[in-house]
C-alpha cells in the first residue's frame, strides 16, 4: 500500500473544515488518505430545529463523519471515542499508543493536524495537536510499543495556520505574505466536493453555514486551504502549492499510486 496522508483531528467535521479540498485533490491524484478522529462530538450542536436528541447525537455525528469521508474518498476512518470538550483529560499513555498504532499502520508521508493553539483555541484542538506531535515522534522510536508494528518516521507534519483568523478579509495573494502560510493549496477544482462534505455534517449546519456559506465571498473561501509547516523538508518557495514539495525523494517514493 503506498504511503499517503493521515489526518489526526478532534471532532467529526474537523476534516471538512480544515482539509476537505486538499483531501479530495490528493485522492484524485492517487494518494491514500486516512483519518483518526478523537471524539464523537458529543457536546456539539443538534441543529436548529434539532435533527436529533443529545443522546443520539454521537451516533448521528459518526454517520455524518462517514458520509463526509465517503464524499472525500478517505480510505479509512478510526474513531477513538474520547469525550468531546474533555479530550485534554485523555490518558496520555493510552492515546499515545492508539495514535502510534495508527501511524505505524498507515505509514503516512504527511500528517495533518491542528497547530499548537488549536486554530481557534478550542481546548480539544489544542489537545489533539499535542497528542499528535507526541505520537509522531514516538512512532519513529522502536522502543515505544514494540508490538504496535515497525517504527515509522513521518517525513512531514503540517498544521492549521494562524493566518486563518484573517483569511476572510484577504485574497490568496495577500495571504501568501502571512508568516505561517507555508502551503497555499488551490482547491477550486474540488470546491464542490468540499461543499458536499460540509453539508454532510447536517447536525452542525449552524456553524457550517455561518463560517462557509453566509459570507459574501463564500466561493473564494471555499477555493483555498492553508497549512503551516511543523517540520519536515525545506521549502524553496513559501507558500508551496503541494504538501509534498521539498521532501527528499526517499520520503516521497511510492506515495502516489498508479492511478492516473
Amino acid at each position: 500500500m503506498p504511503n499517503g496522508i493521515l489526518l489526526i483531528v478532534a471532532h467529526p467535521d474537523d476534516e471538512s473544515f480544515i482539509a476537505a479540498g486538499t483531501t479530495a485533490r490528493y485522492v484524485a491524484e492517487g494518494v491514500r488518505v486516512s483519518l483518526v478522529c478523537a471524539t464523537l462530538g458529543q457536546a456539539g450542536k443538534m441543529g436548529d430545529p434539532p435533527i436529533t436528541t443529545r443522546e443520539q447525537l454521537p451516533a448521528v455525528r459518526e454517520r455524518e463523519l462517514h458520509d463526509a469521508c465517503d464524499i472525500l474518498g478517505i480510505d479509512r476512518v478510526e474513531l477513538l471515542g474520547y469525550e468531546d470538550k474533555h479530550l485534554a483529560e485523555a490518558p496520555p499513555d493510552r492515546i499515545r499508543e492508539q495514535l502510534v498504532r495508527a501511524i505505524r499502520r498507515e505509514r503516512p508521508t504527511v500528517v495533518i493536524t491542528f497547530d499548537p493553539n488549536g486554530a481557534n483555541v478550542h481546548p480539544d484542538h489544542i489537545a489533539i495537536s499535542r497528542f499528535a506531535s507526541d505520537a509522531v515522534t514516538a512512532a519513529a522510536d522502536p522502543r515505544w510499543f514494540p508490538d504496535a508494528g515497525a517504527a515509522h518516521r513521518v517525513p512531514r507534519m503540517v498544521w492549521t495556520t494562524p493566518a486563518a483568523v484573517s483569511w476572510r478579509a484577504q485574497a490568496p495573494a495577500q495571504l501568501a505574505e502571512h508568516p505561517g502560510v507555508d502551503f497555499l493549496i488551490d482547491i477550486s477544482a474540488w470546491r464542490e466536493r468540499k461543499v458536499a462534505a460540509l453539508h454532510a455534517h447536517r447536525s452542525q449546519h449552524l456553524s457550517v453555514n455561518r463560517i462557509w456559506f453566509e459570507p459574501r465571498d463564500s466561493e473564494r473561501l471555499l477555493s483555498v486551504e492553508m497549512f503551516r509547516l511543523a517540520w519536515g523538508g525545506e521549502l524553496v518557495k513559501r507558500p508551496a502549492g503541494d504538501l509534498f514539495a521539498g521532501l527528499d525523494a526517499n520520503d516521497v517514493s511510492g506515495w502516489r499510486s498508479s492511478a492516473p
